[in-house]
Formats: C-alpha cells, structure tokens, sequence
C-alpha cells in the first residue's frame, strides 16, 4: 500500500539533546529527510539514521535565511516522492516557529501533517537558573512575546502590555528582543517600575550559556556591556528576584 505523504514538524528544544522528547526522537531517527533549522543543536541532528538526508535551511535574525516559501515547496516535494520527511525545529514548532504557516500550506497540498512539541527557550532559560515563570505570590500568568516585529508590520504595544504586566502581575518572557532592547525598555518604563528585575540568557542550556541580572531601567546597557546577543531570551518580572538572591543581591552577574 503506498503511504499517504506526510511531513512531521518536530521540536528540537533550546539546545541540550537530553531536553528531546522521547517522540521527537524517535521521529528524527525514522525520517529520510530532514529538514533542519539554524538554531538546531548539531549534536540532535546526529540521531539521523545514516544515508537519512539533511538540509539545512537556516533562518535567524540579521543574517541571510532561506525563502520560507523554498522551505514549503521542499516539504512538499519531498512528501510527495514518499520520503519520510521531518521538518527539525528550534524549540517549538508552535511558538515563534513558523509552523503554523508551514500547517496551512502543507494541509492546502493534501499533505498530512504530525507536530511534535519540544521546550521552549522561554521556559528552558529561567529553568536554568532555578527560577519559576509563575510564582503565587509574584506571577499570576506569563507572556510568550516575539520582540521582533514582521517589516511592514506594527510590533507589539509594549506600553500596553507592561500595564497589563504591572495590574495582573504577569512575566514578561520575550523572544528575539535583543536589537530592540532600548526600545522595548524605555516603552516598558511607562508602565512598570524601573526596579523591575530582568534577566537575559543567552544561548539557553547549551555549555556556552551566559546570563545577566539587571533591572528594566539598566536593560540595553547590561546588554551592551556584557556582550550579550543573539540567541537570547529576556524575561521581565519579579520571579527573577528569585534569580537575585542566589547571587546576593540585584546586580549584575554574567555565567
């Protein structure tokens, strides 16, 4: 019986293989083409079977990334000629991933689609510090938020969302905001308190990790003098106090 074609978007974590799950592994182990991400930690992609074939379809913030519409096509392509085809992505599919699109696209070509969850950088980074995003008595909720604006598009109303932060007590988790970091903090400022503890985590999980705890009103210059950059979650709210007082006192520190 021939196979109906198929594609299964998979989640390859923050970094650190151990963070796979059990179902994404398997699923890279079976597939014959893997479609995989920049951010993708080499040593997952080693689980591919030999003879499996890997492309690399790159896409990160200010460097050069393949079409997403070229990426579609192979997908299909590749479905269609029988292959067992894994598109391999940074941390979850579903969160900043594009997978969404890829979903739609890919049911409008009558191919079927399996998507495989995998942890999120924004969770997997204050993991790392030992720091909760939701705590009863300092986060009621937290905000997933890209800082990276799609070009021609309105970004986020950061003014808005940090009075919502401030009245419903929510942490900040902000994705791909580093170039952006001045203005997210002076918009943040108009809504919450220049105290506001943050911290950034660069590269989370991975044994090149850095991080730095700050206040909102010291953000893009804690960035700056560290060196910090891309890829790096910020996260904004008072669970990071948490982070503060493992490292005696709100100031800055860099892993």
């Amino acid at each position: 019986m021939i196979k109906a074609p198929q594609v299964t978007l998979v989640g390859a974590g923050p970094g650190d293989p151990e963070l796979l799950t059990l179902k994404a592994l398997k699923a890279i182990q079976a597939a014959t083409v893997l479609l995989v991400d920049d951010l993708v930690n080499p040593d997952i992609v080693a689980f591919a079977r030999k003879g499996a074939r890997v492309i690399h379809v790159g896409k990160r913030g200010g460097c050069k990334s393949t079409p997403q519409a070229f990426i579609e096509r192979l997908m299909v392509m590749a479905a269609r000629e029988g292959e067992t085809v894994v598109r391999l992505k940074g941390g979850d599919p579903f969160i900043f991933g594009r997978g969404g699109e890829e979903v739609v696209h890919l049911r409008e070509a009558g191919i079927k689609v399996e998507v495989i969850n995998g942890i999120t950088s924004g969770l997997a980074a204050v993991t790392t510090l030992g720091v909760p995003l939701t705590h009863r008595e300092h986060a009621h909720g937290v905000v997933f938020i890209t800082g990276h604006a799609q070009p021609g598009s309105k970004g986020p109303d950061w003014r808005a969302l940090a009075a919502t932060a401030r009245d419903a007590r929510l942490t900040l988790v902000i994705y791909m905001g580093v170039s952006g970091a001045g203005t997210i903090q002076d918009e943040l400022l108009t809504g919450l308190p220049a105290d506001t503890p943050v911290a950034i985590i660069q590269r989370a999980t991975l044994p090149d990790q850095r991080h730095a705890v700050t206040v909102l009103r010291e953000l893009k210059a804690t960035i700056e003098r560290e060196g910090l950059a891309s890829p790096s979650v910020i996260v904004v709210g008072d669970v990071v106090k948490g982070i503060a007082v493992a490292h005696e006192g709100l100031r800055t520190r860099v892993a």
